[in-house]
């Protein structure tokens, strides 16, 4: 029998409205799940961060090669080696200042005071950990992951490792090497052999002369005038409290003296830091740290003393600048520094701090270009002569810088009148205007080498102005007509490289690859008095290598001092390689030699070719090229000379841009220059053999010397207009001469062009008889114009 089970009834039930409390139950409980989710992310996260962390670590301490035992800790306990500097025959030029005394003590000199006040603040475990502290390292892997912080306290075995052998760069690769030297070091060395050699290493500040001291037993001698076996506890606290910040902290400034009251409390509130750690690591007892906490230190320190001033000079200056720079980058490639790391500011400094100290303590021997003989010669002709140069307000101020054609090599240079008065490098650092010494390889130089120009082409010199209206001089000129490129050279006239330039930028040449080739520095390029040197600064060295390009078949060899830097044990870790690039084309580079030949001979702008040949005929023989150049106001003049082997650049002025004599450079700079030059010949007179060739893919093409283009009849106003007269070679990069039109010139407006045919207009012809029957004339577009043959010279 089956049971019919009733339907079920369904129930409807109430809806009952939210009281305000309800939902705030709601809330609670719902913002309490998302906190608890929160929290589990974030948990979750840090777990995968600090895997990725440690994985990373792991990464980094798999890359590090276990240090050979028997090197590490001979690099440890390594304290210093003198540098050099040296000329490029290997005499010494200079042993480098490591500002820095040292004098290492065995452990039995030094007071138990400065141990137990060293351990108790740098590093409180130092007895009982094997070189590195755990959870410091898990630290500083979970900040590389981005949690936290990656900084952690170095143990005094990592801090020893960092000073003596990797730096102190905030890179995480640079860690990973410190970690692993540091527990291979503790497994070679004792506690007692760690600690002695981290204080004989470690800097301490400077003492009462200003010098940078480093090691225990120079602090407590320049400190405290007494032996590192003698200091007291507050005494002792002071100078363990140094290797933190020494400068900071050091009770003198640099020039020896003692430092304000003010910034001297640093260095006296830290030694409190280290009393109140030896009292908490058990060294002192309560009593004692409130007494020696009251003592006042500053009675112990030992009197200022200061030292004479330095001795070194321009040479020695110059080449540690590079080669410090090479140092840094040295390092950089070593220790395999990435791009990312060197943005970030702190691993640069580092690095470049790094670079100073290995130059300064690493018993390296840096070998310059400059030859002592020729660099011998040059100083004594700025002592001896430079008198020459004064002029219209009082000292005169100079540069200059010989370079090698061949490689750029700096052979000699002088970097001003007396470096102990004026310490300005004249020579390599100081930028002044380079008035018209640019036309050559700015303007007149690129304009051949691109093919628009020849060596006899006809300019434009008739007045004319700036399009603000300004009018462009030359001295008192306004301008004289046309004018000849070899003319417009000699006289070094503004108007033809004005015109020179704008046929430039009108053609769309590209001037600035050019300049960009020599490390030539111009902000802009469409100042309209650049070709005259408006809007434009340089050093003498550059601009010095801006002609070395011109005289050495257009190829730029970048300039240098430093040619090669060699371990104590013989290591080259650095040797100059050249990297010659083409500028300009052989062809220009010879046609321009050819010109500045004449221009330098002609004497229009410098007395210089006849004061060499009074005082030194052989060196006056040579093959020398030239170009001048005066800024406005006589503020800046030039004097460039070559050679084939050699370019010699010279500037003089005023330090403050005040005026000289308007013929400073015409009579002064000349006479300084023959000197200069007369002495780099007897010191080395094998650099002025040889002479510039014309190359041979120059094109010579006969011209009109009127023109200088090849002979044509030109319609002029309805006229046909055959010049005449003389014919000449012009000799071309490229391209050859082209046949005379209407616009031969370069450069130029209508109306100067018209006053240009009207000089070859023939004279008027005589009135006609009256004839019986008339006559017929050609055309004049019947009439092909002639031109010349030309041949590859």
């Amino acid at each position: 029998m089956t049971t019919k089970l009733p339907k079920e009834k369904k129930e409807t039930k109430e809806i009952v409205p939210l009281t305000i409390s309800d939902i705030a139950g709601i809330a609670l409980r719902t913002l309490k799940l998302l906190v608890d989710f929160g929290a589990i992310v974030v948990f979750l996260l840090g777990v995968l961060g600090a895997g990725l962390g440690l994985g990373y670590v792991a990464s980094l301490f798999d890359s590090v090669t276990m240090p050979d035992s028997t090197k590490l800790v001979q690099q440890v306990t390594e304290v210093s080696r003198i540098s050099k500097v040296v000329y490029s025959d290997g005499s010494l030029v200079s042993e480098i200042s490591s500002d820095l005394l040292r004098a290492p003590v065995n452990g039995d000199a030094i007071s138990d005071n400065v141990k137990h006040a060293v351990i108790a603040t740098e590093d409180a475990t130092f007895e009982s950990h094997t070189g590195v502290v755990p959870k410091a390292v898990l630290r500083a892997a979970l900040g590389s992951a981005g949690v936290g912080s990656s900084s952690g306290g170095s143990t005094l075995t990592q801090q020893l490792i960092k000073q003596q052998i990797v730096g102190d760069a905030p890179t995480f690769s640079r860690k990973a090497n410190e970690i692993i030297s540091a527990l291979a070091l503790e497994r070679v060395m004792s506690k007692e052999e760690i600690l002695t050699t981290y204080l004989n290493v470690s800097p301490f500040g400077r003492n009462n002369q200003g010098r940078n001291i480093a090691g225990i037993e120079e602090a407590a001698r320049g400190i405290f005038g007494k032996s590192a076996k003698d200091l007291t506890i507050p005494q002792a606290a002071f100078i363990a409290g140094l290797p933190q910040s020494p400068i900071v902290y050091s009770p003198y400034t640099a020039s020896g003296g003692f430092k304000s009251e003010e910034d001297m409390a640093y260095g006296i509130e830290r030694s409190k830091d280290v009393l109140f750690n030896m009292y908490r690591s058990g060294y002192i007892n309560k009593e004692d740290y409130e007494t020696y906490l009251a003592y006042d230190i500053k009675k112990d320190f030992i009197a200022p003393a200061p030292i004479l001033k330095d001795t070194k000079d321009y040479l020695y200056y110059a080449v540690l600048s590079e080669a410090e720079d090479i140092m840094y980058r040295y390092l950089i490639k070593r220790d395999q520094v990435s791009s990312q790391d060197l943005k970030n500011d702190e691993t640069v400094k580092a690095y470049k701090d790094l670079a100073k100290q290995a130059l300064s303590q690493g018993g390296y021997t840096v070998t310059s270009t400059v030859n002592k003989n020729i660099y011998g010669a040059m100083q004594s002709v700025v002592a001896n002569y430079g008198g020459v140069l004064d002029s219209g307000g009082g000292l005169v101020e100079t540069g200059s810088v010989l370079l090698d054609n061949r490689t750029g090599a700096i052979l000699g240079f002088v970097g001003g009148r007396d470096y102990s008065s004026n310490q300005n490098n004249h020579a390599l650092n100081t930028k002044r205007s380079p008035g018209s010494t640019i036309k050559p390889f700015l303007a007149y130089g690129v304009a051949i080498d691109q093919g628009l120009m020849g060596s006899a082409s006809v300019l434009s010199n008739y007045p004319t102005t700036f399009s603000d209206g300004t009018p462009i001089m030359h001295v008192n000129s306004r301008g004289t007509g046309m004018m000849t490129l070899q003319n417009a050279l000699n006289v070094s006239a503004n108007i033809p490289a004005f015109w020179t330039y704008k046929m430039l930028r009108n053609a769309g040449v590209d001037v600035k690859s050019y300049m960009d080739k020599m490390n030539y520095d111009i902000d802009l390029y469409d100042i309209e008095s650049l070709p005259l040197g408006g809007g434009v600064e340089t050093t003498v060295a550059a601009n010095t290598n801006a002609y070395q390009a011109l005289a050495n078949g257009g190829v730029y060899n970048e300039n240098y001092i430093v040619e090669k830097i060699t371990a104590h044990d013989g290591t080259v870790i650095y040797q100059h390689e050249a990297k010659p690039v083409q500028v300009y084309s052989k062809a220009t580079s010879s046609i321009m030699m050819m010109l500045l030949r004449a221009a330098l001979a002609s004497g229009e702008t410098s007395t210089f070719s006849s004061r060499l040949a009074g005082i030194n005929p052989q060196a006056s023989a040579s093959d020398l090229v030239g170009k001048t150049g005066t800024s406005n106001d006589t503020v800046d003049v030039w004097l460039m000379l070559a050679t084939p082997r050699i370019t010699l650049g010279t500037w003089a002025g005023h330090d403050d841009n005040t005026g000289m004599e308007f013929l400073a450079g015409y009579h002064n700079n000349s006479a300084y220059v023959a000197y200069l030059t007369s002495a780099i010949y007897e010191a080395s007179p094998e650099l002025f053999e040889g002479r510039f060739e014309l190359d041979d893919s120059v094109i010579a093409s006969s011209v009109l010397a009127s023109t200088g283009t090849r002979p044509a009849t030109v319609q002029v106003n309805g006229v046909p207009i055959t010049p005449g007269g003389a014919m000449t070679t012009s000799y071309w990069a490229k391209n050859g001469a082209p046949i005379t039109d209407y616009k031969f010139m370069i450069g130029g407006t209508d109306g100067d062009y018209a006053k240009a045919w009207s000089t070859f207009a023939p004279p008027a012809p005589p009135k006609p008889k009256p004839k019986s029957s008339s006559s017929k004339t050609s055309s004049s577009s019947d009439t092909k114009p002639s031109s010349s043959s030309e041949s590859k010279h």
